[in-house]
């Protein structure tokens, strides 16, 4: 098998990386490859930019503003992107409920909701989780009780991620309480957040940031054509969406870039007289990062061949293989990133008696340090979402291993 790029695909690489590079504002690139929060404004700004040049949902169907491109462009495509720091295009609009309503949604709806979700004049947020319904989703209890041509929902939601800017929510709810099993009776339906009776509560996470909320439903009312699919059959679009979810948060350029500038940091710190990078023990543990990663891109493109060939939109099971490994490496980055910053991790304060001799002023390695332990705690999260490890485990052990 020859996994050699041919010059075309090296071609088609480079103008990407090119037009990445000089379209997206730097500095919103250097945070993402820093890790920090990015405001509402730089992610609308840099979502515009791509969508000008129709790089937002090459995924989609062309008649919906998608490419022709082949598995392995589409693969370029999202290894530069996220390489070069580029945010990601919403995923919530673009690889989450986008795709979900092509597949089980009426033409109406996807001529209502697809070319503002595109261009992002509509931000979306997924509801899903509950507070007694994470990976175990099917045990969600908010319900949409249908009367009078509306569903009238209640409940509440968790984990909700960037809901403060939200315009819609796709919602998994229970529209059939009476139902013998918990993957039936719950339908997907989408509500305007603007409806009365929504409420917004933050969460401030472990890093100091506010990326996830609670959302309450009080007496919502939510027409009935926002229903997508067949009612009381939401678990249908819950598993294609999550497929999607988890090849994506394998997160392949992210973690390639991470590990470039885990050997540029570890040769400029020193660990006694010499730069870390010079650590026998630590280059193993980059090392072994690194086959890990060829490991994970490897199976991600048959994985990604795979569903080329497939004659249905279920989910592929293979697809957990991604994430498990995807967030392990993610986490195991982060691991090494607080390892070369040490102590410069730490919040810095100035003292008075130093600001009064300026004996000690702020170290230009702080700039690259200081997000070094936010990161690493707030990437405790990636085994978790999408499903967490343990469950992705027992889907492959059903799924592929017949077990």
């Amino acid at each position: 098998m020859d996994l050699r790029f041919s010059p075309e695909e090296n071609k088609f690489r480079q103008e990407l990386r090119s037009f990445f590079r000089s379209a997206v504002p730097e500095t919103t690139r250097k945070k993402v490859m820093e890790s920090r929060h990015l405001t509402k404004e730089e992610l609308v700004t840099a979502h515009k930019i791509l969508h000008a040049k129709g790089l937002t949902v090459p995924h989609w169907p062309k008649e919906w503003g998608g490419s022709d491109w082949t598995p392995v462009q589409h693969y370029i495509y999202t290894e530069e992107l996220q390489y070069n720091g580029v945010p990601q295009p919403l995923p919530f609009n673009v690889s989450m409920c986008g795709p979900v309503i092509i597949a089980f949604g009426t033409e109406a709806q996807k001529k209502r909701f697809l070319p503002p979700m595109a261009a992002l004049d509509d931000w979306w947020c997924q509801g899903f989780s509950e507070p007694g319904a994470g990976s175990d989703l099917a045990s969600l209890k908010t319900t949409a009780l249908r009367k009078n041509g509306h569903y009238v929902v209640n409940g509440q939601k968790t984990w909700t991620t960037l809901a403060q800017y939200a315009d819609w929510i796709f919602c998994l709810c229970r529209t059939d309480p009476g139902a013998e099993k918990k993957q039936l009776g719950i339908s997907f339906i989408l509500i305007d957040m603007k409806a009365p009776g929504i409420t917004v509560r933050p969460i401030q996470t472990i890093d100091g940031g506010r990326e996830v909320n609670e959302v309450f439903f009080d007496d919502v009312k939510v027409p009935a054509e926002n229903l997508v699919g067949r009612e009381h059959r939401g678990w249908d679009c819950a598993k294609f969406l999550l497929g999607n979810e988890r090849t994506g948060i394998a997160r392949v350029g992210y973690s390639k870039q991470r590990v470039q500038r885990i050997k540029e940091l570890a040769s400029r710190v020193l660990a006694g007289d010499r730069p870390l990078i010079e650590d026998e023990r630590f280059r193993e543990k980059v090392a072994a990062v690194e086959v890990d990663l060829k490991a994970l891109e490897m199976t991600q493109m048959r994985v990604l061949a795979e569903d080329r060939d497939r004659k249905n939109n279920l989910p592929n099971p293979k697809s957990s293989i991604l994430k498990i490994r995807g967030s392990e490496i993610q986490q195991a980055t982060t691991a090494l990133l607080m390892e070369i910053a040490g102590p410069l991790a730490l919040p810095y304060r100035m003292e008075p008696h130093d600001i009064e001799h300026g004996s000690n002023e702020p170290a230009e390695d702080l700039e690259w340090a200081a997000p070094a332990a936010p990161g690493y705690f707030n990437y405790r999260k990636t085994t978790i979402y999408g499903g967490s490890n343990e469950i992705q485990r027992n889907i492959l052990a059903k799924a592929v291993l017949g077990f």
